[in-house]
């Protein structure tokens, strides 16, 4: 955590880094941490200049660069460059949260304050936000003081030819080649505070922002991640770890590829369909194939049978120790009894819960349930959440496959038995979706009254779905160990852990809060006799570019270049002759959420951005592997090469500090 730095500097300085621990993060005086923000609702970004300009991953900037497309206005494809301030296109609903400080309570609350009264303190304040997170299972609490800014506008981003260079084929793969960057800026009222967006807010003022180094990266040099990471499960029991690779991710990997494939196409057929479907189609297929990667990476770590085995040495230890001896045997209870539910809950997530019209009238439904009136305005609300950039025969197409395989996936029990009448009453699930999506005006119709409304067919099935859309929320938590009947357990657990595996370095999960993890630049033995190097290049992108195929189509100016060697001052020397850097493996242990985080060397400078991690490091939540485990970042100097050769927007580095 990085209000705890001082533990690690040392260690950190003996690898290469120069800074001080203050320098890294305090809430008295600007540091490194004043220049990272939390991009979106899942990313991080980085200022790279005094006046707001940020850099973030093109994958961040996915929905919000859509999001300002159309076929006329093709910005995925073509990608866009503002070439001047007066350019730059707001994006309605983008926000960055900056972190004001970091705070431990836990003290605070056990003496009776509670967590409620602190965060109302702490949220005074313009665009002021709080939360108190809890770290070790509930053993420490944090509390997190933002500063959210709404005015966020799109400065510039490649063609995803180049953002996202590679598509679904080489994502979590290396050699990569992908220039995953985009770049925004924020802007404030005159005092500097948060502010709707208007034409009279200014660039913000950040109170730190990062140098950007040209010299570039070696095998074994520093490197510091800088982020707001979202999930491992470290010390998580064999009951969890078997629950993920033999029954959760072979069940959403299978639904997954099925949505896919429709998806996909419907998409090769229409551009239009292409666009509207892209930032959706690239948000099913991340996790999907991660937890292919992640499935893989655990069976070959054998992690199972090594958790196993360490808490069989734990037991040892805890047998006469009466608050510990029996803590195992409850929390190997507290699974058997919470997997069933909590299965439920991800089953329905991935095939109720994707089909688009449905999810809508559960919506609709919730909203009634609540009290909301329906108005029109309230309806559009939730038909352009939901019914976005929608192709109603992709929908009904998912709607067949998703809930024919709900229906044959859980216990006939849990099943609605009005949902197993119709379906009978119709000879099954295809004909019973042609009915459902050819009786429903939620499509085709707006506003409604109420009474069309709860006679719509979609609504109905939202409605007979209420009650286990009830029953799931009792099993809405990150992951199975935090739904709180095992949870619970876990807090005894750590305590227990660390008084008894004292050699131990123990770090709290990733929960979305700042983080810092650091190592060296670095390649790895990816299997037997086959050394994967640390750095791609140029060279590479132009072996697989291939204009039949959409996601290795690389722009002609790019093509250009590289025929006539024209890279100007990006220019590096590989193998005799003269090419471009693109992307480098690092040792940085990373998870979601840090897709955008800077990579920072030992001075305190930008070398990259993080994007992505190797197939083979992708089962890192659960179990961190030194040997094999890689993040992936492309290139600061890549990134400054596209701004100026490619997006001709170099008038951009007048604002940066490029050393």
């Amino acid at each position: 955590m990085p209000s705890l730095i001082k533990e690690r500097i040392k260690d950190m300085r003996r690898m290469g880094f120069k800074l001080k621990a203050d320098d890294v993060y305090s809430d008295k005086k600007a540091s490194l941490k004043d220049a990272v923000m939390q991009f979106g609702g899942g990313c991080t970004g980085e200022f790279i200049s005094p006046e707001g300009l940020l850099l973030t991953n093109h994958h961040c900037g996915y929905a919000s660069i859509q999001k300002l497309s159309s076929v006329e206005h093709d910005y995925l494809t073509d990608g866009y460059w503002a070439k001047s301030r007066s350019e730059e296109l707001h994006v309605p609903g983008l926000t960055i949260s900056l972190l004001e400080r970091m705070e431990d309570v836990t003290d605070r609350i056990a003496a009776g304050e509670s967590k409620e009264e602190i965060i109302a303190q702490a949220s005074k304040g313009k665009g002021c936000r709080a939360s108190i997170e809890p770290m070790y299972y509930g053993n420490q609490h944090y509390l997190f003081v933002y500063r959210v800014y709404k005015d966020v506008r799109l400065v510039g981003a490649p063609p995803s030819s180049i953002g996202k260079f590679g598509g679904d084929t080489d994502n979590w793969i290396w050699p990569r080649h992908t220039g995953d960057f985009s770049m925004f800026r924020v802007y404030a009222d005159a005092n500097n505070e948060p502010a709707d967006y208007s034409a009279d807010n200014v660039p913000y003022r950040p109170k730190r922002y990062l140098p950007i180094s040209t010299k570039g990266v070696k095998e074994g040099d520093f490197t510091m991640i800088y982020g707001f990471p979202g999930n491992t499960q470290e010390y998580v029991t064999a009951d969890a770890v078997e629950y993920v690779t033999n029954i959760s991710n072979p069940m959403k990997i299978a639904l997954r590829t099925t949505r896919l494939d429709i998806i996909s196409e419907a998409q090769s057929k229409d551009v239009a369909t292409r666009i509207a479907y892209a930032a959706k189609h690239a948000n099913i297929a991340n996790a999907w194939k991660k937890w292919q990667g992640e499935s893989l990476g655990l069976e070959r770590l054998g992690t199972v049978a090594k958790k196993a085995t360490y808490e069989q040495e734990f037991a040892t230890w805890a047998a006469d120790k009466p608050q510990y001896a029996t803590l195992l045997d409850s929390m190997h209870t507290a699974y058997e009894k919470a997997i069933p539910g909590y299965f439920a809950r991800e089953l329905f997530n991935e095939t109720i819960a994707g089909i688009d019209v449905l999810n809508f009238a559960l919506w609709l439904n919730s909203q009634h349930e609540k009290g909301v009136k329906l108005t029109a305005d309230v309806q559009n609300v939730g038909r352009k959440y939901y019914l976005g950039d929608y192709r109603v025969e992709i929908d009904k197409a998912i709607a067949k496959q998703m809930i024919g395989e709900y229906v044959a996936r859980i216990p006939a029990t849990e099943i609605p038995a009005q949902l197993t009448a119709a379906i009978d009453s119709y000879g099954g699930v295809e004909p019973f979706v042609d009915g459902l999506y050819n009786g429903t005006q939620l499509i085709t119709k707006y506003p409604l009254t109420h009474d069309e409304i709860f006679a719509d067919p979609m609504v109905q099935l939202a409605v007979w779905f209420a009650p286990q859309v009830a029953k799931n929320s009792n099993y809405a938590y990150r992951n199975l160990s935090n739904v709180p009947s095992v949870e619970k357990w876990y807090r005894e657990y750590m305590q227990a852990l660390r008084e008894w595996d004292k050699e131990r370095a123990f770090y709290p999960d990733a929960n979305f809060t700042l983080r810092v993890a650091y190592g060296t630049v670095t390649g790895y033995e990816n299997v037997d006799g086959e050394y994967h190097t640390h750095l791609t290049t140029l060279d590479g992108i132009m072996a697989k570019d291939n204009p039949e195929i959409y996601d290795y189509n690389i722009p002609q100016t790019l093509r250009d270049i590289y025929a006539r060697k024209d890279y100007g001052r990006w220019s590096i020397e590989k193998g005799g002759k003269s090419t471009i850097p693109v992307c480098f493996l690092a040792s940085n242990h990373t998870s979601g959420g840090n897709s955008g985080s800077p990579v920072i060397n030992g001075k305190g400078e930008l070398i990259g951005i993080n994007f992505d991690r190797t197939w083979r490091s992708t089962m890192s939540d659960i179990e961190f592997d030194p040997d094999i485990c890689r993040n992936i970042s492309v290139d600061i100097r890549y990134v400054m090469f596209v701004i100026d050769r490619i997006g001709g927007a170099s008038y951009l580095f007048e604002e940066m500090d490029l050393r």
